[in-house]
């Protein structure tokens, strides 16, 4: 294990936990399987590698990652009134309802119900976790170097 602390060109295995400011866990590893991935392979959003950077192996620490540097700001265009008439008439819908829609690339992108009445529902697109402090709980359990075969 070494020296080696947590940057670019590092294979980082760790445990972490996601928690919103009232303790809420939306995701961890803690108590199953340990995550790994290479630093800038996309697998972690870049604001919460570089938050991890300079780290070594068996370091244990809870970092405040800002909306900007995780999952961005809410973004009010992001919210679109959409028809009810284009909706199947089975759905049963609710607030807090998310919905699969296609974009114009036919990529699928989620939507969630925010609200709704006869003629209209409001459909939010943004990231659920956008504009809040994620608290990021980590230990890390090793670091090596990536390795290119």
């Amino acid at each position: 294990m070494g020296d080696l602390t947590i940057g670019p060109g590092t294979r980082v295995t760790l445990h972490f936990a996601l928690k919103l400011d009232n303790g809420e866990v939306v995701d961890s590893t803690f108590g199953g399987e340990p995550a790994t991935f290479d630093v800038g392979d996309g697998n972690l959003l870049e604001g919460f590698e570089r938050a991890l950077f300079g780290m070594s192996s068996g370091n244990k620490e809870t970092l405040v990652i800002k909306p900007e540097n995780g999952f961005g700001q809410r973004n009010p265009q992001n919210i679109q009134e959409i028809p009810r008439s284009e909706f199947d008439p089975a759905i049963e819908m609710s607030e807090g309802l998310m919905l699969s829609f296609a974009d114009a690339q036919n990529t699928e992108l989620p939507g969630v119900v925010s609200s709704f009445d006869e003629q209209t529902v409001k459909i939010d697109f943004n990231h659920p976790l956008s504009g809040r402090d994620i608290h990021f709980e980590v230990e890390i359990i090793d670091i090596a170097p990536v390795t290119t075969h």
